[in-house]
Parts: structure tokens; sequence; C-alpha cells
């Protein structure tokens, strides 16, 4: 999976690259689907919601230039794998899930895997974790119209957000970076993702 889909596709930072390695995927993917667990495109998790192609996984991942020290926040733990790849690479992983059966279910392979610096919590994901804010960097698995007001507050200054945006059948992945002077955004190109569900997401 990593050398075919990862690295041929020009992912060159070498702690992602270790995380998927590191992390077994079949894990976080139905017993019945453990067969296409390493295959380069989604796979549904149930409740509506997907684990994302390896790839993204990566892209994303290594968009946000993560350090050690970083205390990153995830919105939208569905599988719980993105979040094992993101506690491989930083200190702490805050990982917030709207879906109540996705989010316990999660939980456990967490406590089962020792994913200790991993904090899960059941909540709207639009709306952050205030509390624990500000964040090194915040990444979004869920797609909506536009990022999240209260995302990018707690952010902090020098830090990177990345989320798809965009319509419900087609997504822009935009990379924000917050400065003192503003933020910015970067385009990666299109994806498409599951909706972001809450009071920030998309309109039913």
């Amino acid at each position: 999976m990593v050398d075919r889909q990862i690295i041929a596709r020009g992912i060159t930072d070498t702690a992602v690259l270790d995380a998927m390695l590191t992390v077994p995927r079949h894990l976080f993917v139905s017993e019945a689907l453990i067969d296409s667990a390493y295959m380069d495109y989604p796979l549904p998790i149930g409740e509506g919601q997907t684990i994302s192609q390896p790839y993204i996984i990566a892209e994303m991942t290594q968009a946000l230039q993560l350090k050690k020290e970083h205390r990153v926040l995830e919105i939208g733990t569905g599988s719980g794998y993105q979040a094992a790849i993101l506690a491989q690479i930083v200190s702490r992983v805050y990982t917030v899930e709207r879906n109540n059966n996705l989010f316990m279910r999660t939980r456990k392979l967490f406590d089962t895997l020792k994913y200790h610096n991993v904090i899960a919590k059941y909540s709207d994901g639009t709306i952050g974790w205030k509390s624990e804010s500000p964040f090194d960097a915040i990444m979004v698995t869920a797609g909506g119209e536009k990022i999240p007001q209260p995302l990018i507050d707690q952010l902090e200054t020098g830090g990177k957000l990345i989320m798809p945006v965009g319509g419900l059948m087609f997504q822009e992945l935009l990379l924000l970076e917050k400065r003192q002077s503003g933020t910015s955004i970067t385009n990666l190109g299109g994806c498409r993702f599951v909706k972001l569900i809450g009071q920030h997401g998309w309109k039913d």
C-alpha cells in the first residue's frame, strides 16, 4: 500500500510514511472488508460513513506539516484510522465524532490498541473543542459548504487547518494557514467526502 499508493504518488514526509507502515488498517474495517483494507479506495464503515482511501489520508496528514510536540484536533473520528495515524506522529490527538454508535465503537478500539494519546469526544465537531484549544493543527474529515468559524478561532496562530469544502457531490481540499495578519488558503485539488454533520455543516 505505502509503496504503490503513497510514495508513488508523491508523499515524502517520513513521519507520515512511518505511521502508515505502522498502523494496521485492517483493524479499522469490518471483517467482511478485510481483504480490501489496503486498497486505494474508501470503504464503508456503517452509519453512512466511510474510511477514506489511504492516499487522501496521507496527503491530508502531510499537508499539516506536523511535529512531535503538536496537539491536533480531528473532526470526524469515523473508523479511528486517521486519528491512529496522527497519534503516531504527534503528542496528543483530540478527536470528535457526532455519531454515537461510531464513537462508542471507535473509543473501545483506541483502548484495545492502546492509543493512549488519543482523546475522543461525542459531540458536534463543527463547534470544535474550545476547552482544549488552541490547536497546532486541525483536520476535518468530512465535507461542508465552508470552514466553520469556531474551528478557525480554535487554531493556534501559525497553525494549519485542512478540510474538504464544496457541495454534496464534490469538494475542494482546502489548506488554511492562520497568521497574525489573517488567513490564507491553498486549494489542494478536488475530492469527495461524506457530509459534515452539525450546525455549521451542510443544510439538509
